[in-house]
C-alpha cells in the first residue's frame, strides 16, 4: 500500500477553478464505454453499427472505450416490450462478466502493461494532479497519500459507466403500409416509440412516422462498482509498478473476481428525421444521423432518470449566464441546475459548494444535435450556447449540474 501511496501522492492537485487548454475549461468528467446490439439481419445494420463504431464520446464524457464494442443480439422476433428488456438484460449483464469487463475497465484505470504492471497516468491526467513540483517529504506523507487514493477513486474510478444500446429502425414503407391497414395494426410503432397507444396519438404517429426516418434505441446503463473494500484489496494484493515487479500479483489480479459491474437502470428513445428538411441527404446519410441523434437523446433521458449519472458542465458565460449544452443534452424550458464551486481541502480531497440556481431561458435554448444546423429552418442551431436565467456571484469556469 506505501508504494502506491507514494507514487499517487507525487501527483498532488495544482486547483484552479477555470483551468484552460487551448481556451477549454478542464475539469473532471465522468468516463464512458459504449457498446451495441449487434443483429446483422435487421434493415440498416450496417450502416448503424459503423456509424455506432464511429461515433465520438460525447465531449462531457472521457473516453474508457475498450476494443470489444458489439455483444450478440438475444432477441427474436418482434415481441413485447417487457419480455425483450428481460431477455436483452440478462443477454448484456451475461455478456459483462463472462468478458471480464469490470477487470479490463480497471485495468485501462490503471494503464496495466503486458506484463501485469501498473501506473497512475491517466487518473493523473484525468485528475488534474502533477508531479514535477512535489517535495519528497510531501510524496512520503502517508495522509496526503491516502486523501488522493480517495479523491480519484470517489471522482474518477467511480464515475465509470458502461452503455449498451440495442438499435432499431422503421422504414417510412413499413409505417405507411401498417397506417393503409388501419389503426389496429399502429400497435408496433406505438411501442417503439415507448407511448401509449390510442386515438389521439394515432393520428401524431402518422404525421411523425410518416414523414420521417426513425432510429429507436433501448439503452441500459451500467456503472463500475468501485468502493474502499475493492479499492484497498487492488493497492494492496494486486498494484505493482516497473519497478517492483512480482508474478504472484499479477495472478492474482488475473484471477481476481472482485471488479464488478451493477446495472443503473435502462431507457428509450428515438430520432427521426423529417425529409422535408433534408431533401438533398442520401438515406444512408439520414440514417447516419438519426442514429448519432438516438444515442444522444438516450444519454440525456439516462442523466434526467439517474441523477448519479449526470455530468457537469462548465459555464461559459457569467454574461449572460450561459453553457455549451442544448437540445441534445435534452434541455427544456425551465429545467433547473445548480451552480458548484470546486474547492479543495489541505489533503487534496474535492468538494463542491452550491453558490445559486439557475433556469434554462426557454427562448435561448441552443439546438446542437447533430446536423442540426442542416436545416435552413431551424432559428435555434444558429446560436452557440444556452442561456440561463439566475442570481448569483458566478465566474467562467464554475460547474452546473442539473437538479430535479
Amino acid at each position: 500500500m506505501k508504494k502506491i501511496i507514494i507514487l499517487l501522492s507525487a501527483f498532488y492537485p495544482i486547483f484552479l477553478q477555470a483551468q484552460k487548454i487551448g481556451g477549454d475549461v478542464i475539469y473532471r468528467r465522468s468516463s464512458l464505454y459504449t457498446l451495441m446490439i449487434s443483429e446483422p439481419n435487421r434493415q440498416y445494420a450496417s450502416e448503424i453499427q459503423k456509424t455506432f463504431i464511429n461515433a465520438p464520446v460525447p465531449d462531457k464524457f472521457n473516453n474508457h472505450l475498450l476494443p470489444a464494442r458489439k455483444i450478440p443480439n438475444a432477441v427474436v422476433g418482434r415481441i413485447k416490450k417487457e419480455e425483450k428488456i428481460r431477455i436483452q438484460q440478462a443477454n448484456i449483464s451475461n455478456y459483462l462478466k463472462k468478458n471480464e469487463i469490470a477487470k479490463q475497465l480497471v485495468a485501462k484505470w490503471f494503464n496495466r502493461s503486458p506484463q501485469g504492471t501498473f501506473d497512475v497516468q491517466l487518473l493523473a491526467e484525468r485528475g488534474m494532479y502533477n508531479a514535477s513540483d512535489m517535495d519528497v517529504q510531501l510524496a512520503q506523507s502517508s495522509k496526503r497519500g491516502m486523501a488522493l487514493l480517495a479523491d480519484a477513486g470517489e471522482e474518477l474510478i467511480k464515475n465509470t459507466f458502461v452503455i449498451v444500446n440495442d438499435f432499431d429502425y422503421i422504414s417510412k414503407e413499413e409505417v405507411a403500409n401498417k397506417t393503409k391497414a388501419g389503426l389496429s395494426l399502429l400497435k408496433d410503432i406505438a411501442e417503439m416509440a415507448d407511448v401509449d397507444m390510442d386515438t389521439e396519438t394515432a393520428d401524431e404517429l402518422l404525421t411523425t412516422f410518416g414523414k420521417g426516418y426513425v432510429i429507436r434505441t433501448f439503452s441500459y446503463l451500467y456503472q463500475l462498482d468501485w468502493n474502499d473494500s475493492v479499492a484497498a484489496v487492488f493497492y494492496e494484493e494486486y498494484w505493482m509498478d516497473k519497478n517492483s515487479f512480482d508474478e504472484a500479483r499479477k495472478a492474482a489480479f488475473d484471477n481476481s473476481d472482485i471488479f464488478k459491474l451493477k446495472l443503473v437502470g435502462y431507457e428509450i428513445a428515438w430520432a427521426d428525421l423529417q425529409s422535408t428538411s433534408y431533401t438533398k441527404k442520401s438515406e444512408e446519410e439520414l440514417i447516419r444521423t438519426a442514429t448519432i441523434r438516438a444515442m444522444d437523446a438516450v444519454i440525456a433521458k439516462l442523466q434526467k432518470k439517474y441523477e448519479v449519472f449526470r455530468t457537469k458542465t462548465p459555464l461559459y458565460s457569467v454574461d449572460p449566464i450561459a453553457a455549451k449544452i442544448g437540445l441534445k443534452e435534452g434541455l427544456e424550458k425551465g429545467d433547473r441546475f445548480e451552480v458548484l464551486e470546486q474547492v479543495m481541502d489541505n489533503n487534496g480531497r474535492t468538494h463542491y459548494k452550491r453558490k445559486g440556481i439557475i433556469k434554462v431561458d426557454k427562448d435561448h435554448i441552443w439546438d446542437n444535435r447533430f446536423m442540426a444546423d442542416e436545416d435552413p429552418n431551424n432559428q435555434q442551431s444558429q446560436l452557440d450556447f444556452t442561456v440561463f436565467k439566475g442570481n448569483g456571484k458566478f465566474y467562467k469556469g464554475m460547474l452546473i449540474k442539473q437538479i430535479n
